[in-house]
């Protein structure tokens, strides 16, 4: 497992709030020389901690974009019926995020589409070809509150400085 200290997990919340940072700032706004900050960072993307970077598009911009969450309950808990609705949401681009989730959900997946009824069109689709789906619940999103990264200094308070 890899071992992070205080200097990695400041590197990753400056990362977190601005990937297009070049090295040398970096380096400087984590207090290192450039060499081994930059040593830092190629550990911390061939660990797969850091698994990419890319821009946050602002979808209310975008003419037509509509996002939509879904929850999502499987007729069954066989892993196949895991296993076949995975496939299917892999399957489609506009399902632009699925996670697992325990309690009285399966799933949770979140839909970009051009319009509501090209997600309807999305949806009948995925429940035609899973046949997995007991129920689902639609949730149309508004308005962005928040979208912050994740809170790194509270994970680096809570796992301890491990060095």
């Amino acid at each position: 497992m890899l071992k992070l200290d205080k200097l990695d997990f400041q590197i990753l919340r400056v990362l977190s709030s601005n990937g297009r940072i070049s090295k040398a700032s970096l380096a400087e706004k984590v207090g290192l020389s450039a060499s081994p900050c930059w040593e830092r960072l190629r550990r911390l993307e061939q660990s797969g901690l850091i698994s990419g970077y890319s821009a946050e598009i602002n979808l209310r911009k975008l003419p037509g974009a509509v996002t939509v969450f879904v929850t999502i309950e499987l007729d069954s808990h066989a892993v196949a019926r895991f296993q076949s609705f995975e496939k299917t949401v892999s399957e489609h681009p506009e399902i632009t995020g699925c996670w697992a989730i325990g309690g009285g959900y399966d799933y949770l997946i979140q839909v970009v589409a051009r319009t509501i009824e090209a997600y309807q069109d999305l949806i009948e689709e995925v429940l035609e070809k899973t046949g997995d789906v007991a129920r689902y619940y639609s949730y149309v999103v508004t308005k962005t509150v928040r979208r912050p990264g994740p809170p790194l200094h509270l994970l680096f308070e809570t796992l301890g400085e491990s060095s």
